[in-house]
């Protein structure tokens, strides 16, 4: 396989390491070049290309391995400026974290395009943090391409060399599943940091520096996602604005559920103690249902 990859931070550098290993042929191009050259230094590339065309020259595969927003822009550019360098038959994917509005848009511009998003990351970004294990029995999303299972299969065995599993779903359930399970606790965790520590455009909050001095795991644990990219959390944010939003009015209304359990008093001042530990029961055994 001849890869070509159009962003080189942790995931796309992921796949670039586990790719590579497996004898892949891997060029890179980011718009800095810091990462394709620290990739090259590493044994993790061929090719550091110095812009979008070069890399993508004589590849079978193109994988845009930036935020939702930026591949947007790199779809317009693969239909546009640099289209005379993508090899006839060669396939686009993505490994972005929303689907629905980069899949419609490559399908208006008429690119050969099979959406991905391997569910696998970490809060750091970069290269530096790249790891050829990332991907490693975790699922794949492929939203398939229809009436072509050649540029279907071409992604799917992308996903099974970096130790993925692959597995088709549309774009909407894509979105409306991940708006539950990672973007709404991306937004969860920069309230919480808000709620605590002060939010922003205000003075921080007095109680805070003795806070965070008491802060251990559950804190830490809790806010993990907040120490992200935030460039890279705006634009899954606002490409999955509505599915997210859905589920926040969810969180919303739960969080009032809890309040209003911990404003009721009983007569000795204290709340239902045995109202809150069912509900927290009932949380454990949901989620040792589902694992």
């Amino acid at each position: 396989m001849r890869l070509a990859l159009l962003g080189l931070g942790l995931v796309g550098g992921s796949i670039a390491r586990a790719a590579r290993a497996a004898g892949a042929e891997v060029a890179a191009w980011t718009p800095a070049g810091s990462g394709p050259r620290a990739a090259l230094a590493a044994g993790a590339l061929d090719r550091a290309a110095s812009s979008p065309g070069e890399a993508i020259a004589g590849a079978d595969l193109v994988v845009l391995a930036a935020p939702p927003t930026a591949c947007l822009e790199l779809l317009d550019l693969l239909a546009g400026a640099a289209a005379a360098a993508l090899a006839p038959g060669a396939v686009v994917s993505d490994v972005a974290s929303t689907k629905v509005r980069i899949v419609a848009r490559a399908e208006q511009l008429g690119l050969r395009f099979v959406g991905g998003h391997p569910m696998a990351g970490r809060e750091t970004s970069g290269f530096g943090g790249a790891d050829g294990d990332l991907f490693r029995g975790r699922p794949w999303v492929v939203v398939p391409r229809a009436a072509d299972e050649a540029a279907n299969a071409r992604v799917e065995e992308l996903a099974r060399t970096c130790g993925a599993v692959p597995v088709r779903m549309g774009a909407d359930a894509h979105d409306a599943a991940v708006a539950g399970i990672s973007h709404a606790p991306l937004v969860l965790a920069a309230a919480l940091v808000e709620a605590v520590a002060g939010a922003p455009g205000s003075p921080a909050d007095p109680g805070w520096p003795v806070a965070a001095a008491l802060a251990a795991g559950g804190w830490a644990s809790a806010t993990r996602l907040a120490r992200g990219d935030p460039g890279m959390g705006a634009g899954i944010a606002a490409t999955n604005a509505g599915p997210l939003a859905d589920r926040l009015r969810m969180v919303r209304s739960r969080l009032d559920e809890w309040i209003a359990l911990l404003d009721a008093r009983a007569a000795d001042g204290l709340p239902d103690a045995e109202a809150l530990r069912a509900r927290l029961a009932a949380a454990r055994t949901r989620l040792e249902g589902d694992g």
